[in-house]
Order: structure tokens, then C-alpha cells, then sequence
């Protein structure tokens, strides 16, 4: 047997720490035992998987039939941040024997705990490849620090989403040691159909209650504010008694606080209280179906904003320790969660509800991903990670080219006709701008893009400027937070559901943001130009088409559909001229630059458009410009066409953004036609 070199199975040491990082681990772990002629797996287990007060739980490793080959007791008992810190230096002297021991290839590492880092700090040390699961995510507080230390210990990545990757990708990690392949635990938790999901109701909640009608709630501590975190567990609580259902609450883990949230659950008496049920550990299987079945599930875990959206169960998301996270909408935030009140409220909101289920986070086969990414790992690549950085002129202490360095951004516009790229330095000033035709094929188009970005990049080290991101501007509606072209106008032909950050960030190793380009515009107008601080104005453009930008409280918005502004497609006239979209009389049919492009051919037909002083060379196509400038020298016709249908019409678009928006301000920024 061979792959990529490799004449033997790949050790692999899969070292778990708790329940939460187990559930990950596990479908990885029962991939690798179906594989034996590729795989040779050892099973460490340490942290609170080994304590009695959070369950003892390595039994339930025991119980799926995994042989543990190292027991290791490394956490300190205490109750403040320095047991974390004495925890993590206990693993760090325990952990060299035990990986001497075994000699894996590598090591596959969970997450954000501190007991991780341990982890993957003596394998790192000790020159074993690590392979790092969930990495490039953003939750919120000192686990997002851990995870990101971690990404840079690891030689190899499995994130769960795609901006988790993008995320990887701009921390400068190689793409091609970076698998976006879902979270493990969906593969367990979609493929999960339980009939019988009932009798695990009852037996954790007892035999009166009804699916549906009981709430699940699992509460951390904060580590960056313990004394808050308490009082919110403490408001929560005193919520759920005044809100009067069913309660499964599990103890929280074992970061510092911990004790002192169970003292106030004792405190209060939920473990004898008729309405709760406490519980320090739920094994996973039934836990899916305990939250898959519940009324409602509330807490501050990343299970409830992970795990959960699979079956569309409400959540309430307490705090900010998970602020940062990809949520679908089955999740409801209450960040200040500062009185019982504003819990309760929110428990009304949400209980009983039922959401479409959410797949942010995985389709169900990550661990095929996974298992073929292990087997494509070459142990006779170095072991030394190279890092991807963006192209800069080498830095040479003192070098006076580096000390003038401009700091720049890709600029990539995408019209109707042109594509330009330039490069622009952080005062908006444009150092220097590429032009070419727009192809109209989709893989002519994102070659293209993708061309003159590389031939940009390599350009701006010879100017002395350090490229720091690209910026896309296209139109039709996009979603930025995805980097996608959800839908494009028809002058932009192959340009719908267009992922474009994906192959620019991959081949530049850049942050990418992609939006519509009248948001640009107002981005701009906020930054360099009218409406620098302005804190609400609309930019309106007017080109091939037309679009605009809300600037509302100094923020873009975008809107649920993302075309907040984009109003150039309102019907004005239902009898009017047709419209690119397929429509009659919409304002763009009207007033956008192809609108005055028509309206100045017809005036040139009928010989009516040149005027004293004008003319238009043979090999020249007319155009708005033609009209404008036939306006400008006294053509009558040509400024009644400007005055009815450029200006009515626009002040008609701009009156509907004021009256929606309740904007004070306008800066209407009109392009060459």
C-alpha cells in the first residue's frame, strides 16, 4: 500500500478532552477504525473527560468501543484562572512521554480549549504534523485567542464553513493544506432518526412530559468576565423558574467559574426543584435527540448555535461568548442579558417555535472529506509550514523603500462593458488602472479577473505598494458576507450564484470583499469624497445602468435581500420604454446612461441631435455623451430629454429611498454615461 509516498498506514493520535470536543472527534474516530489498512489509531484521553464532578465520561469512549491507550489526569482543581494555566503546564509535562511512546504521524487536535493547546503545543515541539479541526472560526472571547494560537502550531486545517476558511486563508495558512469539509457532528446529527426519541424524553425528564413542551439549557462561564457570567446563569435561572416548563439543565465544563455556577444552582435548588432536571452528562445520541425535540434551548454553548440549527430547534444565545459565530435564524441574541425580564421576554419570543433547519455548518459527509484528506498527507514533505503571505517588496532593515511604502488595495470594477483593475493607495488615490474588455463567457471573465489581479499584484511590488486586500465592485445583487453574485443584470451574461471571493482569495492569499457596485460608491463617498462625515446619505449612479448606496448612521446597509437601494428597476410608466430586466418603464429604462444612449441615436436619426459647434466622426458610435453635450450647446430637444427623463426620474428614485429610509441627506454622484 502507498499514498504520496507513504509505504505504511499513517499513525494518527486522536487526543480528546471533554464531551463537547468528543462528539467532534468521534465520527472522525470511527472513519479511521473502518480503514484499518490505512489507518492505525491511538486514543489519548485527558481533561475533565477523567474527573468524577463533570461525569467521569471517558466511559462513554469505553462504551463505543474505542480502546483508550493513555489515561492523563491534567487538570488542577480550582476555581480561577491560574488552574487553567497550572492545568495546561501539567499536560505539557505529561504529554512528551506519552507521545514519545506512541510516535504518531499525526496528531488531529479539537478546537479552542485550553487543554488543546497543550496539545498542540508539545506536538508542535516535538516535531509531530497536526491536524487541527475547527479551526479559523470567530466565537468571541479568549477561546477565540487559543483557537487562532493553535491554526499557527498546526500544519493542517479542517474548518467547518467557508468564511472559516477565509479566515485561514488571511491568517496567511497554505490553502492546500486547508479542507473546508463541514463539522464531523453533523454527520451524526442529520443522519440521526430516532423513532423511539420519546422514551429518551422520559427518561431524562420524566414520563408527563410532552415533545415540544421542555427547554434545554447548557451555560459556560465567561473566563474574560466571571463575576458577569455568574450573574447572567443566575438571571437565567431565576427566568426559567418564573417561565414554569420542564428544564434539562447540564452542569457547565470546567473553565474557571464553573464551581461557582453550580453553587448557584444548589443555591436556588434546581437539582430538587419539580420543574428541573440537573445533569452533568447527556451521552450524544441522546442529547441530539433531547434538543431536536425541545421546545426551546437556551445557554451560551456553541452547540446552540451550531449543533442545534440542523433541526431548526429555537435558540437563545445569552452573551457574548458566542457573539462572533455564523448563526442561522433559529438563533435569538440577547447580548446585555442583564435582567430576568429580558430573558423572559425572550423565552416567550421563542419557545415553541420552528425554524427551517440550518446547514452552515455541514452536509453530513465531512469525515469522508476528512479520511481522504489524511491519506493524501505526504510524510516525506517537510515537516516545516510555510506560510502564504500577499507579495511585498522584501523587507531589509532600514531599506528606505520599505519606510515609503504605499499601502494599497486591488480595485476590481466589473461593468457592462469594461473590467478594470487598479491599484489604489489607501487615500483613494489610484496609483495606476488596467482596462480590458469584459468577456462574456463565465470562464473567459474570471480568468480574466484573476490575470489582471496577479499582473496588478506583482505590478504594485515594483511601485513600492504594499497590497492589503481586493475590493470587487459588480452589478446585480450580491451578498457580501459570502463573496457571492447572487444575481447579475443582463449586461453581465454567466454572472449568477458567482462565488468570487473563493478563487481570488486562493490565488492571491488576500482578503476578498465583493459587493454591488453602488455600495461601493457610498463606501467611497463615506470615506474620500461628499459624503466624508455625513452620518445618512444616499449615493445614486448613474452608468450602464442604475444604482446606489444607503449610508444610515455611518453604516452601509444592504438590506434583507441585499438590494437596499437598488431602486432602479421600479415601474414609473407601465406603458413605458422596455427595460433590461425584461420589463417596461422601469426608472433605468428611463434615465441610466443606455436610456440617454437610445434617446440620443433617435435624435440622430432624425438629424435633430447635432447643433452648431458639434459633430460626430463617422467611426464613432452616438452616444449619452453626445446628448449631453448636445444639451450643453442649446439643443432643446436634447435638454428636455435630460430634464424629463434624467432629472424627474431620478428625483422620483431619490424621494422613495428618503421616504423608506428616513435619510436627511443626498449626494447624487453621476458617472460618464
Amino acid at each position: 500500500m502507498e499514498k504520496n509516498g507513504n509505504n505504511r498506514k499513517l499513525r494518527v493520535c486522536v487526543a480528546t478532552c471533554n464531551r463537547a470536543d468528543y462528539s467532534k472527534l468521534a465520527p472522525i474516530m470511527f472513519g479511521i477504525k473502518t480503514e484499518p489498512e490505512f489507518f492505525e489509531l491511538d486514543v489519548v484521553v485527558l481533561g475533565s473527560h477523567l474527573i468524577d464532578d463533570y461525569g467521569n465520561t471517558y466511559r462513554m469512549i469505553e462504551q463505543d468501543d474505542f480502546d483508550i491507550n493513555t489515561r492523563l489526569h491534567t487538570i488542577v482543581r480550582g476555581e480561577d484562572e491560574a488552574a487553567m494555566v497550572e492545568s495546561v503546564g501539567l499536560a505539557l509535562v505529561k504529554l512528551p512521554d506519552v507521545l514519545n511512546r506512541l510516535k504518531p504521524d499525526i496528531m488531529i487536535v479539537h478546537g479552542d480549549r485550553f487543554d488543546a493547546l497543550a496539545l498542540a503545543t508539545s506536538a508542535a515541539l516535538m516535531n509531530i504534523r497536526i491536524l487541527h479541526i475547527e479551526g479559523g472560526e470567530v466565537s468571541g472571547t479568549i477561546d477565540d485567542s487559543i483557537r487562532h494560537a493553535i491554526t499557527k502550531l498546526a500544519h493542517y486545517h479542517v474548518c467547518c464553513t467557508r468564511s472559516a476558511e477565509q479566515h485561514l486563508i488571511s491568517m496567511c495558512e497554505d490553502h492546500d493544506r486547508i479542507l473546508l469539509a463541514g463539522c464531523p457532528s453533523y454527520d451524526k446529527l442529520l443522519s440521526a432518526k430516532n423513532k423511539d426519541y420519546m422514551s429518551i424524553i422520559r427518561m431524562w425528564l420524566g414520563d408527563d412530559v410532552k415533545c415540544k413542551d421542555y427547554i434545554v439549557a447548557l451555560q459556560h462561564p465567561v473566563t474574560t468576565d466571571i463575576k458577569h457570567s455568574i450573574k447572567m446563569f443566575e438571571l437565567t435561572l431565576d427566568a426559567l423558574i418564573s417561565f414554569n416548563k420542564r428544564t434539562l439543565v447540564l452542569f457547565p465544563n470546567i473553565d474557571a467559574g464553573s464551581k461557582e455556577m453550580v453553587r448557584v444552582m444548589r443555591k436556588k435548588g434546581i437539582e430538587h426543584h419539580p420543574n428541573f432536571r440537573a445533569v452533568k452528562h447527556v451521552p450524544f445520541e441522546q442529547f441530539i435527540q433531547l434538543v431536536a425535540h425541545a421546545g426551546c434551548m437556551i445557554g451560551n454553548s456553541s452547540c446552540g448555535v451550531r449543533e442545534v440549527g440542523a433541526f431548526g430547534t429555537p435558540v437563545i444565545n445569552l452573551g457574548t461568548r458566542q457573539i462572533g459565530r455564523e448563526t442561522g435564524e433559529n438563533v435569538l441574541h440577547v447580548r446585555d442579558a442583564d435582567t430576568q425580564d429580558k430573558i423572559l421576554q425572550a423565552l416567550h419570543l421563542q419557545f415553541g417555535k420552528q425554524y427551517p433547519c440550518s446547514k452552515i455548518y455541514g452536509d453530513g459527509n465531512a469525515v469522508p472529506r476528512i479520511l481522504k484528506f489524511l491519506k493524501s498527507i505526504d510524510l516525506q514533505e517537510p515537516l516545516q509550514k510555510k506560510f502564504c503571505f500577499p507579495p511585498v517588496k522584501e523587507n531589509i532593515s532600514q531599506d528606505i523603500d520599505h519606510i515609503l511604502e504605499t499601502l494599497s488595495a486591488l480595485a476590481v470594477d466589473l461593468g457592462g462593458t469594461n473590467l478594470r483593475v487598479a491599484i489604489v493607495s489607501m487615500k483613494g488615490e489610484i496609483v495606476k488602472k488596467y482596462t480590458q474588455f469584459n468577456p462574456k463567457t463565465y470562464e473567459e471573465r474570471i480568468n480574466l479577473i484573476l490575470q489582471m489581479c496577479v499582473e496588478a499584484a506583482a505590478e504594485a511590488v515594483k511601485l513600492n505598494c504594499r497590497i492589503l486586500g481586493v475590493g470587487i465592485s459588480t452589478g446585480g445583487r450580491v451578498n457580501p458576507q459570502e463573496g457571492i453574485v447572487l444575481h447579475s443584470t443582463k449586461l453581465i451574461q454567466e454572472w449568477n450564484s458567482v462565488d468570487l471571493r473563493t478563487p481570488l482569495s486562493d490565488t492571491l492569499h488576500l482578503p476578498v470583499w465583493v459587493d454591488n457596485d453602488g455600495n461601493c460608491a457610498a463606501m467611497a463617498e463615506r470615506k474620500f469624497g461628499q459624503g466624508k462625515g455625513l452620518e445618512n446619505f444616499v449615493t445614486l449612479i448613474t452608468g450602464t445602468g442604475i444604482g446606489g448606496g444607503i449610508i444610515h448612521q455611518h453604516e452601509l446597509i444592504h438590506g434583507s435581500s441585499f438590494c437596499a437601494a437598488e431602486l432602479g428597476h421600479l415601474v414609473v410608466s407601465l406603458d413605458g420604454p422596455d427595460c433590461s430586466c425584461g420589463s417596461h418603464g422601469c426608472i433605468e429604462a428611463y434615465a441610466s446612461g443606455m436610456a440617454l444612449q437610445r434617446e440620443a441615436k433617435k435624435l440622430h436619426d432624425e438629424d435633430l441631435l447635432l447643433v452648431e459647434g458639434m459633430s460626430v466622426p463617422k467611426d464613432e458610435a452616438v452616444g449619452a455623451l453626445h446628448l449631453i453635450q448636445a444639451a450643453k450647446l442649446g439643443n432643446a430637444k436634447a435638454q428636455s430629454i435630460l430634464r424629463t427623463d434624467l432629472d424627474l426620474h431620478l428625483e422620483r428614485e431619490v424621494a422613495i429611498i428618503l421616504s423608506k429610509h428616513r435619510v436627511k441627506e443626498t449626494r447624487d454622484v453621476r458617472t460618464s454615461c
